[in-house]
């Protein structure tokens, strides 16, 4: 008896030893297929979802297959259509639109066909070809469709009947697309007005400017494909702004004057669809003006608006008119420091300014016309949050729409009355709730729970912080992610992933704050990963954002700097195996910490960098740069080819060979001036890529960026 109760005990004590040895065997381990966007099994992880749109008032669900009401209270789905009903050749209701409240019409697209299915009567109601249309624009009160192809600029009407409105399109004379390579808020080239009988278009005449030799390298004999490339300094492009009415499909271009050296953008038409509206930016972007010029005649009628800085302006949105009072308009602009909303008329007088206070309005949905109240996301509750609110346009009073915590986007229904809240928080993956406007009320819909967890995967810690910035006044919010099971006894191989570059941040009160799933994986190896936003960086204000100007690049590694500092000060992280990542502004500024701190980074792996600005493109490289005639101090300042000497540490560079926004030459240049200076970067190019890799090379590129901290930081 004595001897078996020893063996019992001895078996006990051994199994408790495997336990304590191997705490983690039963949770599963993460691959890059379960945690990059082009990994095979990235969607099963995703957190669940529920598609939803609107119906006039009433919530439409949008499935694979089918898409009808959503009851609220119930969570019951009542089908409305099947895309089998269609018949062949249809696939997805994932499109589903219901433009017209009260009518039982459905529009989908297959890439073929645009239709209007009555699912009541269970037909189509009306058909439009759309098999060769790019940039398509549909309007749904007059049925009509402004598009392009083979580079000229068609319509086809509500009868199916086209008409090509343009000749001389090509590759340097561009109709109907984004303009201006995407800046100031220009994410499309047609606008149609209020009735659906006009649209303006942007016209870009970009012959004037170089071409940056391109070449496809899969053709046996490689061929010529060259990308048009405007670079700080040198000649850009000229854009001008034309309407065409359908009733006469006559075009008539705005006369805005000599567009050399302008840039058009937010265009807005009146209410009553006789005025269009945008703004004009000078090529420095410092002197920002309002204009509105007759749609019929296109003749300049009124200079409504002024804006200029030492800095720059940057317009990004269109002026919106209030629904109740076509005089007035909502004007949007950060001039005391922070982006607000004022009001002004249509003589260009200030009413008042609606919004106020050191926070920053994110955007603005629309309005609640029975409560004169507009809709909007700000980050008043904290500068890591994006919360919603509904303001009283008479009064400024200031109502709350959701709990006040994490991340919040809407789809606001057509009356303003209603809108659907998707938010996550850093322990909820994502949340979904119906909520009035009206008096902030809302009604659950959807909480996932975290597929990871529910998976049984196992998952890092995730922590937030703030820290100061070098120059005192600001205070810069972190995230860092451990390994699961984390010790503060033992020393980590710590990683610094860096974006820092304007229009974007890495930190915020999401599901886990915001992390890339490349952190859950390097820290499931054994790593630490750190990010911190510095200046410069989006969604704290003016002026710190503009703390970078002239000089790239220079503050945000003094504020980068201090977050070093305090993973020095730490003491589980190994001061002596510290990596830096990042990409695009993120590769320039992995780079430049690299050759400018030598003896604190030992790995770096820098994808699609920034080497000198003088190679990046106009619109954004002079926004913050200047030209290189003008701020000649300041290029040689950034420019990292005079670097290359003092690289020290192991870096792999990374590109996309046919990259269109940061071109090759930049990573080719500094390749270069290492050879010459004798230092030894890596370097991987995906040919036929571009600026992202796409995919599944996803996948192989994130292996590649985890080997190279392994082979060398580990």
């Amino acid at each position: 008896m004595t001897a078996m109760m020893t063996k019992i005990k001895l078996w006990i004590i051994g199994m408790l030893l495997c336990s304590v040895c191997h705490p983690a065997e039963a949770q599963k381990l993460f691959t890059l297929e379960d945690l990059n966007f082009g990994g095979k099994n990235y969607h099963s992880l995703r957190p669940q979802n529920l598609f939803l749109t609107w119906w006039g008032e009433k919530l439409m669900y949008q499935d694979a297959e089918e898409s009808g009401l959503y009851d609220a209270k119930t969570g019951k789905k009542t089908p409305l259509f099947r895309v089998s009903d269609l018949g062949e050749g249809w696939h997805s209701a994932m499109n589903a639109r219901y433009p017209y409240p009260g009518e039982t019409l459905v529009l989908l697209n297959n890439g073929k066909q645009r239709v209007l299915y009555d699912w009541k009567k269970k037909c189509v109601s009306w058909k439009q070809d759309c098999a060769n249309e790019q940039e398509a624009h549909w309007n749904k009160k007059s049925r009509a469709v402004a598009y392009v192809r083979d580079n000229q600029l068609w319509v086809t009407d509500a009868k199916g009947e086209s008409h090509q409105l343009t000749t001389d399109g090509s590759r340097e004379i561009v109709y109907g697309q984004a303009v201006h390579r995407n800046e100031f808020g220009i994410m499309e080239g047609i606008f149609w007005d209020n009735s659906g009988e006009a649209f303006a278009f942007y016209r870009m005449d970009q012959s004037m400017v170089t071409d940056y030799p391109q070449v496809n390298v899969f053709a046996r004999s490689a061929g010529y494909e060259p990308d048009k490339y405007p670079m700080a300094g040198m000649t850009s492009h000229q854009v001008t702004v034309g309407i065409c009415h359908l009733a006469t499909r006559s075009v008539t271009y705005l006369k805005a004057g000599d567009p050399t050296d302008r840039y058009f953008t937010n265009i807005a038409w009146s209410p009553d669809n006789k005025t269009i509206y945008l703004f004009e930016l000078n090529r420095k972007q410092n002197d920002c003006r309002l204009v509105g010029y007759d749609a019929e005649t296109g003749e300049k009628k009124a200079e409504l608006y002024r804006e200029t800085s030492d800095k720059y302006v940057e317009p990004l949105h269109p002026i919106v008119f209030l629904p109740w009072n076509s005089n007035e308009f909502i004007l949007q602009s950060q001039k005391d420091g922070f982006n607000h909303l004022y009001i002004y008329n249509v003589k260009g007088e200030l009413v008042r300014q609606l919004t106020h206070g050191e926070h920053v309005v994110m955007e603005l949905y629309g309005f609640n016309t029975k409560k004169k109240s507009v809709v909007v996301a700000t980050n008043e509750e904290s500068p890591i949050q994006r919360n919603l609110f509904a303001i009283d346009v008479a009064t400024g009073q200031c109502r709350t729409l959701d709990n006040g915590r994490g991340v919040h986007d809407a789809i606001l229904s057509p009356s303003g009355e209603q809108l659907i809240d998707r938010y996550s928080e850093p322990d909820v993956p994502r949340s979904i709730r119906l909520t009035n406007t009206a008096n902030g009320k809302s009604q659950h819909l959807l909480t996932a729970p975290d597929p990871w967890k529910e998976k049984g995967f196992q998952v890092p810690q995730f922590e937030l912080g703030t820290l100061k910035s070098a120059d005192g006044r600001y205070d810069l919010y972190y995230r860092m992610v451990k390994p699961a099971d984390f010790d503060p006894t033992k020393k980590y191989p710590t990683i610094v992933y860096v974006y820092g570059g304007p229009h974007a941040h890495n930190v915020e009160a999401s599901w886990h704050y915001y992390s890339r799933s490349w952190e859950t994986y390097m820290a499931q190896k054994g790593y630490i990963v750190f990010i911190l936003d510095n200046r410069g960086s989006e969604n704290r204000g003016r002026d710190f954002e503009q703390a970078t100007f002239h000089r790239l690049g220079q503050e945000e590694m003094k504020d980068q700097m201090k977050g070093v500092d305090y993973l020095r000060s730490l003491p589980y992280v190994d001061s002596s195996r510290l990596g830096v990542h990042g990409w695009s502004y993120g590769g320039y500024m992995t780079i430049s910490l690299m050759t400018n701190y030598p003896d604190v980074f030992k790995v770096g792996v820098a994808g699609g960098p920034v080497i000198d600005w003088s190679l990046y493109e106009v619109m954004y490289g002079e926004r913050y740069m200047g030209t290189p005639e003008d701020n000649k101090e300041g290029y040689e300042l950034t420019s990292l080819l005079k670097q290359a000497p003092h690289l020290k540490g192991k870096l792999q560079i990374i590109i996309g060979y046919n990259d269109p926004t940061v071109v090759p030459q930049h990573a080719l240049q500094f390749l270069n001036a290492c050879s010459e200076a004798g230092t030894q970067p890596d370097f991987f190019a995906y040919p036929g890529e571009g600026h992202n890799m796409m995919g599944h090379k996803s996948v192989h590129l994130h292996e590649r960026i985890t080997q190279y901290f392994e082979d060398y930081l580990k």
